[in-house]
């Protein structure tokens, strides 16, 4: 063993202090080889027996492995060590201990694995499983004390408990409502579909009719093609005469609030008799049965259209077509139908009741437009009169608004080459009839002074040297 130490401090040789409490401080420096000699035998001047001397050797090997420990530690296994026997060992790598920085460290301390995740990624807390995992259907144990033979095979369905008479009116009638301004049937069938009506599936048409008798005449065209889009798909024939056996019932009650309902409701029948949702002999199975005079007067206008119907009158048009839903031919045919019975009765009442009842406030200036331009075609100053009268009240009671008038006017000025054309004194009557607006208060001076006026070239007397001077009329 001595010797391995003496060849092992050969090869590593000990600094004078490390080995300060063995030496002296300035021997070493001047004894030279005789140090290296002796080192064996003497020490600080003392000859050492053979015990003393390997008492010496084991203070060496315990100061060499304190050190070799020490720079094992430090290099995390780099270098030699010592065998438990006191050998030499290089190259030896010692297992480092681990320190607290890597204390969180998830990678293996023996350098083994790829650094991946544990278990794909499926491990860990409040992990359900690898990400794309699909699971089979878990089989089950009939050895399970909780297994029940009754429940191996049954169906779960999402149940939709039946619609309450109460809650009937606070569901249905929002989505009515929501109806009659997108007028889209297939959406209110797929609402009406997701609801268990149950019992109450009969009250929907009769609720539908109800709210459209104090609706406009658009809302009650909108619910005949509402009944007639639902009949099949939502609801039975037998659900609809259900319905308008319960209306004709409360005839009475709606008359309180709509007069008219007794001929509402009758228009209602026939149009449903004409698109197939009741039958035909509808209306005859009321006959001789029937003691109210609001049922009666019903289903007297209901035969009296279903009648005219076979000699050529669409019922399917009896409603009429509502605002933008018009073709606009039509809607122009039916403003100068409108002027023309004005000017022939001059019930200026009427003439307003007509334009509102057309519903198209946007399309209001093709009104104006057609109205100047028969006071431009016309001959004589009545309809110049009557015409400025039906603008000042229209513009009077905001049924024709200010931007819409201001359209119309200006329409007219585009167009005012084109109308010359048929009518040579265009230009001269405009001018007539935008001046009275103005003092009527019908424009303001913005669109007076937008008046087109025609130059005109004359040549005047010879003693003006045939100057050619622009003139209107």
């Amino acid at each position: 063993m001595a010797t391995d130490c003496e060849a092992w401090l050969n090869a590593n040789p000990v600094e004078a202090e490390d080995l300060s409490d063995s030496f002296a401080s300035g021997e070493e420096d001047n004894a030279g080889s005789v140090v290296n000699k002796n080192l064996k035998n003497e020490i600080n001047g003392n000859w050492l027996s053979s015990s003393s001397n390997s008492i010496h050797e084991a203070r060496l090997k315990a100061k060499a492995k304190r050190r070799l420990r020490k720079n094992s530690s430090r290099d995390s296994g780099r270098g030699d060590s010592l065998s438990d026997n006191g050998d030499v060992v290089r190259g030896s790598s010692v297992a480092p201990t681990s320190p607290k920085s890597k204390l969180l460290d998830r990678k293996s301390r023996l350098g083994k694995g790829r650094g991946l995740p544990k278990k794909g990624g499926a491990g860990g807390k409040g992990v359900w499983g690898r990400s794309g995992e699909v699971y089979e259907p878990e089989e089950v144990d009939q050895k399970d004390p909780n297994y029940d033979e009754a429940q191996e095979n049954c169906v779960y369905e999402t149940v939709v408990p039946p619609l309450e008479e109460r809650d009937f009116e606070k569901t249905v009638t929002p989505i009515v409502q929501e109806y009659f301004e997108h007028g889209d049937t297939n959406e209110v069938a797929e609402l009406l579909a997701e609801l268990n009506l149950g019992p109450m599936r009969s009250e929907v048409p009769s609720l539908a009719v109800s709210l459209a008798l104090e609706a406009k005449a658009s809302h009650r065209e909108l619910t005949s093609r509402l009944l007639a889009d639902l009949c099949g798909p939502v609801l039975s024939r037998s659900d609809m005469e259900n319905s308008f056996d319960k209306l004709l019932q409360e005839l009475p009650d709606l008359v309180l609030d709509t007069p008219g309902a007794p001929q509402l409701v009758g228009q209602f029948i026939a149009r449903a008799v004409s698109d197939q949702i009741l039958s035909q002999g509808y209306i005859e199975g009321y006959k001789g049965r029937v003691d109210c005079q609001y049922t009666r007067a019903s289903l007297d206008r209901a035969a009296v259209l279903l009648k005219m119907n076979m000699g050529g009158l669409r019922i399917d048009n009896q409603w009429g077509t509502g605002g933008g839903q018009r073709p606009v031919i039509q809607l122009i045919k039916e403003m100068n139908l409108l002027l023309k019975e004005y000017i022939l009765s001059g019930d200026t009442k009427e003439a307003e009741r007509c334009l509102r009842d057309l519903e198209v406030p946007h399309f209001h200036h093709e009104f104006v437009y057609e109205a100047i331009v028969m006071v431009l075609e016309s001959k004589g100053d009545k309809t110049l009169k009557m015409v400025l009268q039906l603008l000042k009240s229209l513009s009077g009671s905001s049924v024709i608004t200010v931007d819409q008038m201001r359209r119309g006017y200006e329409r007219v000025y585009m167009d005012i080459a084109e109308i010359n054309i048929d009518v040579p004194r265009a230009y001269f009557i405009l001018e007539q009839y935008v001046d009275k607006s103005f003092s009527m208060g019908i424009i303001d001076v913005k669109i007076r002074d937008l008046c087109p006026c025609r130059g005109r070239k004359r040549f005047v007397s010879e003693g003006d040297g045939g100057v050619v001077k622009l003139e209107s009329y």
